[in-house]
């Protein structure tokens, strides 16, 4: 069976929706559980989470990568599928999942669709359907079995941002990585904050910086000077 396990950080003028729309679109067979760990959030987040009858709440640390690794750990499913808080993955997508692990994929994502009509991102959505390393990103979501997940021990905590990247580098380096070609929709709301061309510029870099080995806190100190703030 599954967990679904979201983090979240004042999130609450999407997790509702998120949560009524994985209900109503997903077997109940299918799905162990929903987890959504909540890092801290100051507005209704909380409130909202705690009105889902079969939905559990957590609370952690604050740090995507903690949160995620704090979820799993709570998780009683064989596989996982992380997801963000305004990411709405297909249809039936708990079905295609286990169609994926059936045939011995043991870890992936959906391709994406933001929704924005910007030529680019609409592109670079495209783009996800491929295989493509350089195309990958946690917003498209993961699904991973726990054995695997374990073997990779997880998320790595050092990465406050570009945690999701490292998990996926391991798992294309094992091999292990499938694109389910489904359209997951995710928010282009971080775009429309920061303007496309800004915020694809300094996220390229913090791709280059990392292919050139700087590290956690590198990136960290380069995302907050020119995105976080």
């Amino acid at each position: 069976m599954i967990s679904i396990v979201i983090p979240v950080l004042n999130e609450s003028k999407t997790i509702a929706q998120l949560l009524q729309y994985l209900i109503e679109n997903s077997t109940p067979q299918n799905i162990s559980e929903i987890i959504v760990v909540d890092g801290g959030s100051t507005d209704n987040s909380q409130i909202i989470i705690a009105q889902f009858r079969h939905v559990t709440l957590l609370t952690s640390e604050k740090g995507r990568a903690k949160q995620l690794n704090f979820g799993a750990k709570h998780a009683s499913g064989s596989i996982l599928y992380f997801l963000h808080a305004d990411s709405f993955p297909p249809k039936h997508f708990d079905q295609f999942i286990l169609n994926e692990i059936a045939q011995g994929n043991q870890a992936g994502c959906f391709r994406m669709q933001f929704d924005s009509s910007h030529w680019w991102l609409r592109l670079a959505s495209w783009l996800t359907q491929f295989s493509w390393r350089a195309c990958r990103g946690g917003d498209q979501s993961q699904f991973i079995t726990r054995k695997l997940f374990e073997a990779i021990g997880g998320y790595d905590e050092n990465y406050i941002i570009y945690e999701d990247n490292i998990l996926i580098n391991e798992l294309y380096r094992r091999k292990q990585f499938v694109v389910i070609n489904k359209k997951l929709y995710s928010s282009a709301r971080c775009y429309q904050k920061h303007g496309v061309w800004k915020l694809q510029y300094h996220f390229w870099a913090i791709y280059v910086k990392r292919w050139l080995g700087a590290n956690a806190e590198e990136l960290y100190k380069y995302y907050a000077k020119h995105i976080k703030n």
